[in-house]
């Protein structure tokens, strides 16, 4: 079974300003639910306009939802959640770069703020679910639980960022646009036709409340700016040096600034960020394999499954799949191994597993084992 309930809903909208979500709260209606649209004002001193497709929560997004819900002929809100998203969402990024990792902001938000903060408010006051222009499919099994699946297009598949949501926030989630094989242009297409004016809007990308995408100077600014320390090979040797450990990912190659080439004339890659002494260590890509990982802090899409299971997992928002087995360990820590090695897998992302198109949990990475590496003339 498909998502599309036997009843009409009270469906509470979130209309972020942007094009997904006004064509998601027009099918909500459409489909005869009793909808509301709601843009969240996330930013305490927002912006008045974009920067080209970076960023949101501009007053010109809250403009532009708000003159989408009136062609919709829906009522709407602006709900200020901006002192929830800088606790749960910037300061939690902020913290997780201060220790070496790399986090998820869109994840972050959907779990603590869409289908948590929101739900919450929205249940109280009595709606039935939240409505948003995810590309993801909820589907109601014979037993009356939900699943959670990926997009009928997996070209446009959002489940990653959705992958934090249990089944009782699943009860209470509407994705409109995720049984649907549309292309964007038809969605712009369907937009147009409906009288939306976001209908060529540009999509948004990178983090939404580094409105610049200068990711490095966004964090010196909350971490007390440039610190400067050292660069380092896998023996140790310093190579060069860096304004702050916080400005790198693993597997990142560009920006480094080391000045001259490896011996082998490679390129370099970071293999490891130490806050603790403030360095970075790089070394040739074949040292970023990872056969295995332990995640913690899993949430699941359903029932928690028992012993060791065959999955496929999903490690960053736009990337691929992967064959691996995974155990639930103790009830709070999931390792997981890979049938062969993938690479640029950073503490602090998350891991995501399905079962066919079924989204089974996702948990946080906490530490990688690195394939052994054969010494050369070995």
């Amino acid at each position: 079974m498909t998502q599309t309930s036997q009843r009409p809903l009270r469906v509470l909208a979130a209309m972020s300003g942007g094009v997904d979500s006004a064509v998601a709260a027009a099918r909500a209606v459409e489909a005869g639910h009793d909808v509301t649209g709601v843009h969240l004002a996330l930013s305490a001193n927002p912006q008045s306009f974009r920067t080209g497709a970076r960023g949101c929560c501009t007053i010109e997004d809250s403009r532009d939802a708000r003159r989408a819900a009136d062609v919709i002929g829906i009522p709407f809100y602006v709900w200020d959640l901006a002192e929830r998203f800088r606790e749960d969402v910037v300061e939690d990024f902020v913290a997780e770069y201060e220790a070496g990792r790399t986090p998820n902001p869109c994840l972050r938000c959907n779990e603590k703020i869409k289908f948590a903060a929101l739900l919450d408010k929205a249940l109280a006051l009595g709606f039935d679910a939240v409505c948003t222009g995810h590309y993801a499919t909820v589907v109601l099994t014979e037993d009356g639980s939900r699943e959670l699946h990926r997009a009928s297009d997996m070209a446009k598949d959002q489940s990653y960022v959705l992958g934090v949501l249990d089944e009782k926030q699943l009860a209470h989630a509407l994705f409109p646009l995720g049984d649907t094989l549309t292309t964007k242009d038809e969605i712009r297409a369907e937009a147009e036709r409906r009288g939306l004016a976001v209908a060529k809007k540009p999509d948004s990308h990178d983090i939404c409340f580094i409105a610049d995408g200068d990711t490095q100077g966004f964090l010196a600014n909350r971490l007390g700016g440039p610190a400067e320390g050292d660069i380092l090979d896998e023996s140790g040797t310093k190579l060069g040096t860096h304004e702050g450990a916080f400005g790198f990912t693993i597997g990142q190659r560009k920006g480094l600034k080391i000045g001259h080439p490896a011996p082998d004339g490679k390129p370099r890659y970071v293999l490891d960020i130490s806050p603790v002494n403030n360095t970075v260590t790089v070394g040739p890509v074949e040292a970023l394999d990872v056969t295995a990982l332990t995640a913690i802090k899993p949430r699941w899409c359903g029932t928690p499954p028992s012993g060791p299971g065959t999955y496929t997992a999903q490690l960053r928002a736009h990337g691929g799949e992967t064959e691996v087995t995974a155990e639930l360990v103790d009830g709070s820590e999931l390792n997981v191994t890979f049938t062969e090695p993938v690479r640029g897998v950073a503490p602090g992302q998350a891991v995501v597993l399905y079962d066919g198109t079924r989204v089974v949990g996702s948990a946080t990475i906490a530490t990688t084992v690195r394939r052994e590496r054969v010494a050369a003339g070995g």
